[in-house]
């Protein structure tokens, strides 16, 4: 059986001799192998057991089975985007934070399961098929860092790599019940082949527990010159947690952000969750006007810049091999974007940007939901459209993109079940704030401690 905890006991679990790396590594190679979640799209059997052979142990992820999202690049890994376009294109490079994880002991196992592109907030592709959340099989784990959420959550492995540019990390972390961190924009470097716009993407991971999220951040945190909008490097993230204090700090519960469309049994449980969570921690409960502008057609069609760009000439003859929503927004892009609506983006980029300063004024923290209800079924391709219309009331991106636009620190936390299924809440600060945001994660789960894996 693999291991049920978190990172950091498992690294001392292998410090004390009470577990060994083959074993983990040999345990993590069955578990896959009979999973019926569909959260492996490539597994690194050779290297795996390879690497649990020779490790070093003294490592901060030392022999740690560690999953990585198939949109991130690992040398001589596929390289496939989650699309049937790229099928047998083979990475030839190491992301950064990929390099960062290796020099740190982790075992990479393989390649988890992810959107096409990393464009929906499900893990449905024409390339793997369906992957399924651990807690519910009928239901999606989310995306775009579906599989990796799947993989953690399932009991797979530990921890796994996320991306998030639109909610990618928090929205499978709130579906799956576990620890999404989406650090201040520029925290993880996401080198060594940076593309700047649209400044919306960062890198991190789908954690069991807080103190995980903060060991990753002592590893992969810190500049790169490759990412000239990386953050200088910061030490002791997991070492300092619990140092913050919370007493006093002006907090305002807003479950939907002022615009998200939100089931009654989330609705509910962020407002519990959050008074709670004031009581326990001594903040002071501040009643504001949270409001956000909607950006979402300005955040989608501005991505399909890339997008168009990644699929070059292929287009159109290679429409039938994808996904009819990122098919939808390669035509959208062509068809639509221009330099008036580049305008556009830009001008709405601006007054998201401005609320959300004005916002973080009044106060110090922001709580809301992650998602607006539990996970959708799993065989739906996406609750919510790419671009080239208004999405629909209730969508995710109305509680996650605002803080993608702005680059604000937000984590997902879990926060009980509705139906089964689990419910996240957000806790949202300021640039920068980044320890603060973990503290309170931190409070938050010795308050209402939540299962490590899915029953």
């Amino acid at each position: 059986m693999t291991w049920q905890g978190d990172v950091v006991a498992l690294v001392g679990a292998f410090r004390s001799g009470e577990h060994s790396p083959v074993g983990e590594a040999e345990a993590t190679l069955a578990a896959i192998e009979a999973s019926d979640l569909n959260a492996f799209s490539f597994v690194d059997v050779e290297g795996v057991l390879e690497r649990a052979a020779t490790v070093d142990i003294s490592l901060p992820l030392g022999g740690v089975p560690v999953g990585v999202k198939e949109l991130h690049q690992v040398a001589g890994w596929p390289d496939t985007a989650a699309s049937l376009l790229f099928a047998e294109r083979y990475a030839d490079h190491d992301l950064t934070m990929v390099s960062r994880l290796r020099a740190a002991g982790a075992n990479l196992i393989g390649l988890t399961t992810a959107s096409e592109f990393g464009g929906l907030n499900c893990s449905t592709t024409k390339l793997n098929g369906i992957t399924r959340n651990p807690w519910d099989r009928a239901a999606t784990p989310g995306g775009s860092s579906g599989g990796s959420a799947a993989a953690v959550a399932g009991g797979l492995v530990p921890i796994a790599t996320g991306g998030d540019g639109g909610g990618s990390i928090r929205i499978p972390a709130g579906f799956c019940g576990l620890v999404g961190m989406k650090g201040t924009a520029g925290r993880i470097p996401r080198g060594p082949h940076t593309t700047i716009g649209p400044m919306t993407v960062v890198s991190g991971c789908l954690a069991r527990s807080v103190r995980d999220a903060a060991r990753w951040y002592d590893v992969c945190a810190g500049f790169d010159a490759r990412d000239p909008y990386s953050l200088p490097a910061e030490t002791e993230w997991e070492a300092g947690l619990g140092s913050t204090d919370l007493k006093g700090l002006r907090v305002a519960i807003s479950p939907d952000l002022g615009s998200a469309v939100l089931a009654d049994a989330v609705r509910s449980r962020v407002h519990e969750a959050g008074h709670a969570l004031v009581e326990a921690t001594g903040m002071q409960l501040v009643d504001v006007d949270v409001s956000m502008p909607s950006i979402t057609w300005e955040w989608a069609i501005a991505n399909q810049v890339g997008l168009v760009r990644e699929v070059g000439d292929l287009w159109p003859g290679c429409e039938e091999q994808m996904t009819k929503s990122m098919a939808f927004g390669v035509r959208m892009g062509l068809e639509r974007f221009n330099i008036e609506v580049a305008g556009r983006v830009e001008a709405a980029r601006t007054e998201a940007n401005r609320c959300m300063a004005d916002l973080f004024d009044r106060v110090d923290v922001v709580i809301c939901a992650s998602n607006p209800d539990v996970a959708f079924p799993a065989e739906i391709e996406s609750n919510t459209r790419v671009a080239g219309e208004k999405a629909p009331p209730g969508n995710n991106g109305a509680l996650t993109i605002p803080a993608n636009i702005s680059g604000n620190p937000a984590v997902s936390v879990p926060a009980g079940v509705a139906d089964g299924r689990p419910i996240g809440i957000q806790l949202m600060g300021r640039q920068h704030e980044d320890r603060m945001i973990m503290d309170l994660a931190r409070a938050w789960e010795l308050l209402e401690p939540w299962p490590l894996v899915a029953p």
